[in-house]
């Protein structure tokens, strides 16, 4: 009897190590080829055995070794297709893993697959999708069933799970409530109040013009909305005042995305907070939020503050230069005249109702409950001493959503309480506000599934792997910049150049800094200004190309035809941003303060104008 038990536990005791006690793995998806990986088993260890994985004869010792886990750091394989891992302890295999491995520049594909269909076919939703279906069919192994495969992870994998993310879920409600409020406070008349308090004393081209410019920044909370709202309900100003189309184009447009990318409280907000939260969640060692980051970022966003101090010094000093001086002096000389529309009006959708008052408190009360929540909502939900620690631990995304819920409740109120419009009119204006934002949102979406399969495709690894030594960390910012604005231009979209570039550039700036000694005080600015180069260098490109949405929107809105727009607007986008490139974030990653180039920006801005620029103020 004894024997027999004997040769039970012989024979029994080799088939519980090669089945390895359960043992599961926490690997990547998919391998690149020479780019360093990490590898955990998840099972029952016991941290006194001696463990290792065998590869190819070579072998790699744990990084660490827990009852529950044996991690490995830093695996590198050399070949293609299927290969395979063994776990081993002491000496004995008792477990086997298999992977594919597909050559890294495959990782790179999605995003320029993106970029590049976006240049081609001058629309960004196909060429994500494109971008998409091509990186899951890449994580599937890059066979022939995995073309199908991969088309159908695309919508029950990828496009879903950033759907069921909350984070994600939460900025769709923000961006869509407020697109709601939006509509209510235009239906109502509540914008149109604002605007006839601003141009009450506009009697001149000069006032005329700084009134437009005020409103634009006061329109603050998003570009679609500042576009529509300002162009359509200043047109006949300028007419009246013999101000061009070309010229309230002007207007409209530079002070639309500048302002909606600088300001705390945007539907862009939300887009950018997300992106670079999605791109710093594998990254050890970043303290800081997402929202934090991004408050950093401000401070070297050039290309939008110049944008604005421009518009600025144009309608005070009464000065143009290039194309528009030839329009404003057609303007003026055909003032009071009325003005061929070109094109069709596109704002359809955001109406005021017919015969109403037009209240400004009916848009300045929902604005003000939606700025002051926000902030109390921030600092409500955050700990710490200092401000910085409040912002740095604060649930941003539920602040966003709450003072955008609140801001449209109290538009409504206001709106059904004076009787302007029934409820059913209310609905169906925060209806068509919503509808308004449906496309940006799609954007939004696809742009976070481009960016987990980026993720999975480890296609930052692979560009630190390439880059991350070879790029100067003080002109990392300014190459940042001008491969934002290439492809911004290109494809006409600032929020999918954003949402492609941002979970690429913040790995690679890491690395590189951590190259130079590792992040600190000394070079913590670069992480700031990548992420600003970033979002300001697709805004600097968005209003130069004329395929840009906010641009043919913008020509819609104003009755100004497109070419006339982009050729009337170019000079001036042209001088603001290589001002910003090239004495702002060039400057500013060797060191210099930011707020001395700022001021540099702006004195050098005044004496362009004021030595260039031609007197259309006649």
């Amino acid at each position: 009897m004894i024997s027999y038990l004997k040769l039970f536990f012989i024979v029994l005791l080799p088939i519980q190590i090669l089945i390895g006690n359960d043992i599961t793995s926490d690997a990547p998806k998919i391998l690149l080829k020479n780019v360093d990986f990490s590898i955990s088993f998840i099972g029952s260890f016991d941290p006194d055995d001696s463990f290792a994985l065998d590869h190819n004869g070579k072998t790699y010792y744990p990084s660490n070794v827990t009852t529950d886990k044996v991690k490995f750091k830093d695996i590198n394989t050399d070949g293609l297709g299927d290969v395979s891992f063994k776990l081993e302890k002491n000496n004995i295999k008792i477990h086997e893993l298999k992977k594919y491995v597909i050559r890294p520049w495959i990782s790179i594909l999605p995003p320029l697959i993106a970029i590049a269909l976006a240049f081609l076919t001058r629309s960004i939703v196909p060429s994500l999708f494109v971008a998409i279906w091509f990186g899951s069919w890449a994580v599937n192994g890059l066979n022939f069933r995995g073309i199908f495969t991969g088309l159908l992870e695309t919508f029950n994998v990828f496009i879903l799970n950033t759907i069921l993310d909350r984070d994600h879920a939460v900025i769709a409600l923000f961006t869509l409530m407020l697109g709601g409020m939006v509509g209510i406070i235009y239906r109502n008349g509540g914008m149109h109040g604002i605007i006839q308090l601003l141009i009450k004393k506009a009697n001149t081209p000069k006032k005329g013009q700084i009134s437009i410019w005020l409103f634009g920044i006061i329109i603050f909370f998003d570009d679609y909305s500042n576009t529509l709202i300002v162009g359509n309900t200043s047109r006949l100003l300028c007419d009246k005042l013999g101000i061009s189309r070309q010229k309230l184009a002007y207007l409209v447009d530079s002070t639309s995305a500048p302002v909606a990318t600088v300001a705390v409280i945007t539907t862009w907000i939300g887009f950018q907070i997300s992106i670079i939260s999605d791109s710093i969640e594998n990254i050890s060692g970043i303290s800081e939020s997402a929202y934090l980051l991004f408050i950093h970022s401000i401070a070297y966003s050039f290309y939008p503050f110049l944008a604005l101090f421009l518009v600025g010094l144009v309608v005070t000093m009464g000065k143009d230069f290039g194309p528009m001086v030839e329009a404003e002096l057609l303007a003026r000389k055909n003032k009071n005249k009325k003005v061929e529309e070109s094109v069709q009006d596109n704002g359809e959708e955001l109406r005021v109702k017919d015969n109403i008052p037009h209240r400004a408190v009916n848009a300045i009360l929902p604005i003000s409950v939606l700025v002051v929540s926000m902030f109390y909502f921030i600092f409500s939900s955050g700990q710490g001493d200092t401000i910085k620690d409040v912002l740095g631990s604060a649930d941003t995304f539920s602040a966003l959503m709450h003072s955008t819920l609140l801001s449209a409740f109290v538009a409504a109120v206001l709106s059904v309480g004076q009787r302007i419009l029934s409820l059913n009119e209310t609905f169906e204006a925060w209806y068509n506000g919503l509808k308004f934002m449906l496309m940006g949102l799609l954007v939004l979406v696809l742009a976070w599934a481009l960016a987990d399969i980026s993720k999975e495709l480890h296609t930052a690894d692979y560009i630190v792997s390439v880059l991350g030594d070879k790029i100067p960390i003080q002109i990392l910012p300014a190459v940042v910049f001008f491969i934002a604005a290439v492809t911004a231009f290109g494809s006409g979209s600032s929020w999918g150049v954003m949402a492609i570039l941002m979970p690429l550039v913040i790995p690679l700036c890491w690395a590189v800094m951590e190259n130079y000694g590792g992040p600190g005080p000394e070079n913590i600015h670069i992480l700031y200004s990548t992420i600003a180069c970033v979002l300001t260098g697709a805004v600097w490109a968005d209003h130069c190309s004329p395929i840009s949405d906010t641009t043919i929107l913008t020509s819609m809105a104003s009755g100004c035809d497109l070419m006339d727009h982009v050729k009337t607007q170019m000079p001036y986008a042209l001088i603001a941003g290589s001002i910003a490139l090239f004495i702002g974030t060039l400057p500013a990653g060797f060191g210099v303060p930011w707020w001395i180039l700022l001021g540099l920006g702006f004195i050098l801005l005044f004496i362009i104008i004021n030595t260039y620029g031609k007197s259309t103020d006649v």
